[in-house]
């Protein structure tokens, strides 16, 4: 099933669509959500709710302001940020016990292979150092651009223009 059948489903609110629509997009939206909880429960939580979202919210998708993976890719992000701000959610990481640590280092590396195999690590590595670190900081870690700000000690309108380039560099080579 091509996107555009699937869309046209959705729409439609066709349950079919649902299923097509979780095999097509979970591995590579539980990956990125994935990389902001660093909890494979928690994460497989946000994706079930990012699926909820994008089914309710499918009108507010609009073709002619981007590609429908770039939409969903947000919705995971941000759904991802939001649980990690929740109160719920920071409440429950004051106790963490030890266990929680030990593979710690293991597991980054894995998600970053993870990464690496949808191919995003790879287009970023092209990018301008300052770029990789900006979109490392806003896109990978999950910062607010006020956060980067801090972090980079840079003005935060020259983030909000370095991120906008940096994304643009990043369209033009994912069109080649």
């Amino acid at each position: 099933m091509s996107q555009e059948e699937l869309l046209v489903l959705i729409y439609k609110k066709d349950e079919r669509a649902f299923t097509h629509l979780y095999d097509m997009y979970s591995k590579s939206l539980f990956s990125v959500i994935h990389v902001l909880i660093k909890n494979r429960e928690e994460s497989e939580d946000v994706l079930q709710e990012v699926f909820v979202k994008i089914w309710k919210n499918i009108d507010s998708y609009n073709e002619s302001k981007g590609r429908f993976y770039t939409w969903i890719l947000n919705i995971a992000r941000n759904t991802s940020i939001d649980k990690l701000r929740s109160k719920n959610f920071n409440n429950s990481k004051k106790n963490l016990s030890s266990d929680n640590f030990v593979n710690l280092l293991d597991d980054s590396n894995k998600l970053l292979n993870k990464i690496d195999t949808i191919g995003i690590q790879e287009f970023v590595k092209k990018l301008k150092p300052k770029c990789i670190e900006i979109i490392d900081l806003l896109f990978f870690k999950g910062y607010t651009q006020q956060e980067a700000s801090e972090e980079l000690a840079l003005p935060l309108g020259t983030i909000k223009t370095q991120n906008r380039n940096c994304i643009n560099d990043l369209r033009n080579y994912l069109k080649i």
